[in-house]
């Protein structure tokens, strides 16, 4: 068993709803990263990368384009916006020895290399971390799927009620083994 651990599944399976039950169990201790659907009229029309500290920006926008911004299916990607907010928050998390959440790995955040090169850094250090990543085969994803330090779930409308407390279970499992340095006192599990 690795000590990060992904989370994938179709799209709309729940995947950020445990990372947030997750983050909302152990309050301080956590930084990191969320993308979050931006709707308007005539549905999704982008996404927004909210750190954990507070920061906030537009990630990909059906109206963002330009000579240099890249595309993802409809959406153009500000990779500014991941390699300036995401990446250090990423850092700084593992810096301060906080569970590191990354939320998500996937095609828009793989078009940076800074990017790739930064999660697979945190999951060969000594970084936890719990994050999501796509589903479908994507190179790049597959990659991190397959390394021994991951520990990599599928979520379905079957498990995903039951994974937040699985999670939880599995962060104590990884703290009882000295993999992170949250402080004394942090509530890795419910009740604990």
């Amino acid at each position: 068993m690795g000590k990060t651990l992904l989370l994938t599944g179709h799209p709309q399976c729940g995947k950020t709803t445990i990372i947030r039950k997750i983050t909302s169990e152990l309050g301080i201790q956590v930084g990191g990263f969320f993308t979050e659907e931006i709707f308007g009229p005539g549905g999704r029309q982008g996404f927004k990368l909210f750190t954990l500290e507070g920061r906030q920006a537009t990630l990909a926008h059906k109206d963002l384009r330009g000579d240099k911004i890249p595309r993802v299916g409809r959406y153009g990607v500000d990779l500014d916006v991941l390699e300036q907010l995401g990446i250090p928050a990423l850092q700084a998390a593992a810096a301060a020895g906080k569970v590191v959440i990354v939320d998500e790995i996937g095609k828009m955040e793989l078009l940076s290399p800074r990017f790739r090169d930064t999660v697979l850094q945190l999951i060969l250090g000594p970084a936890l971390i719990i994050g999501t990543i796509v589903y479908k085969p994507q190179p790049q994803a597959d990659l991190f799927k397959q390394l021994a330090q991951v520990t990599l779930w599928e979520v379905n409308q079957r498990n995903r009620d039951l994974l937040p407390q699985m999670a939880l279970e599995w962060l104590a499992g990884q703290t009882k083994q000295g993999r992170t340095r949250l402080e004394p006192g942090a509530r890795p599990v419910s009740g604990a």
